[in-house]
């Protein structure tokens, strides 16, 4: 009598056997990494963290806000505690992983150069991190008078999304100035898993950012937003098109998203795409599919709705 499939891999894990085939499917997986490595894709060197970002992210937050993120009943000899162990704690833990890029991305060339150049690129961005604060101060502003659903700033910073993304955002927009984009998009992907809104990391947005309700928001690399802009959930920035260069491979890095101007306001379901620009002041309303510039102070709203009956099959 022939044995049931759950029987055979009993039978082989008793004699010290494998059910599944292990060293053909190592040496598959092998082969798949050397075909990474004919690609040019780094092999043998450590990764950047994912799960290493995920608790920086949330120290700096804590620091930022250590009222709201951080231990509850401070004094503010404790606050200042807190802050500055944290502070330290991320900071290092942050420098390892700027390291680990550096060396990944093979962009020093040796490893005590790679730690020196992570020590320099983290105190640069710790120097900046008192201006990401009063940034989100502004945005946070924006966001308590713009909604009047809006109670209380620790409403705001405790359940808005839009909040969320934008504080991830800041924090990681100075680390793609510094050169650690990879960091950079993790951290900003962090936000994305969490709350539906992507924005990479190279988006330049100006102060009093307001994001009301958030789910859907797409924000590409290179647009530029003002001032005091609010845009609602489902609003695209996108590129238009990706120009190739004469071997068929995309151009990377040139200005392909919009550029939208100070005191705009962007309603739910928008897509605005390709190098445009939308002037200051101007409303673009819901599910307006727009890709030309449009001037200061204009309201772009969809071709009004034309209902025809068709009876008994005329028309078709």
């Amino acid at each position: 009598m022939s044995r049931s499939p759950d029987a055979r891999a009993a039978k082989a894990a008793s004699l010290g056997e494998s059910a599944w085939d292990l060293d053909q499917l190592v040496a598959a997986l092998r082969t798949a990494r050397d075909d990474d490595a004919r690609r040019g894709e780094p092999t043998g060197r450590q990764r950047p963290s994912r799960d290493a970002l995920v608790e920086i992210t949330r120290g700096l937050r804590a620091v930022l806000f250590p009222s709201h993120f951080g231990v509850s009943d401070f004094t503010d000899a404790s606050i200042d505690f807190f802050v500055g162990t944290t502070l330290d704690a991320g900071l290092r833990a942050l420098e390892e992983q700027v390291r680990r890029c550096l060396g990944y991305a093979a962009a020093v060339s040796d490893a005590e150069t790679a730690t020196s150049r992570a020590r320099e690129l983290v105190r640069e961005f710790a120097s900046r991190l008192p201006a990401v604060r009063s940034m989100l101060e502004a945005d946070i502003g924006a966001a308590y008078d713009g909604d009047p659903a809006a109670t209380s700033r620790t409403e705001i910073l405790l359940c808005y999304p839009g909040i969320t993304a934008i504080t991830h955002h800041r924090l990681a927009h100075e680390l793609y100035r510094l050169g650690v984009p990879v960091l950079a998009r993790v951290m900003s992907e962090i936000a994305h898993s969490n709350t539906g809104i992507d924005i990479h990391p190279g988006a330049n947005i100006g102060a009093r950012f307001f994001i009301d309700h958030g789910t859907g928001v797409v924000i590409g690399e290179t647009a530029e937003i003002g001032d005091r802009v609010r845009i609602y959930q489902g609003v695209t920035l996108g590129a238009r098109s990706f120009p190739l260069d004469v071997h068929g491979a995309t151009i990377k890095g040139i200005p392909r998203h919009p550029k939208i101007e100070d005191d705009v306001v962007i309603y739910a379901g928008a897509t605005i795409l390709g190098r445009i620009t939308v002037g200051r002041g101007s409303t673009i309303g819901g599910n307006v599919w727009l890709t030309h510039s449009v001037p200061v102070q204009s309201h772009v709203t969809q071709a009004q709705t034309r209902q025809e009956v068709f009876d008994e099959g005329s028309g078709i």
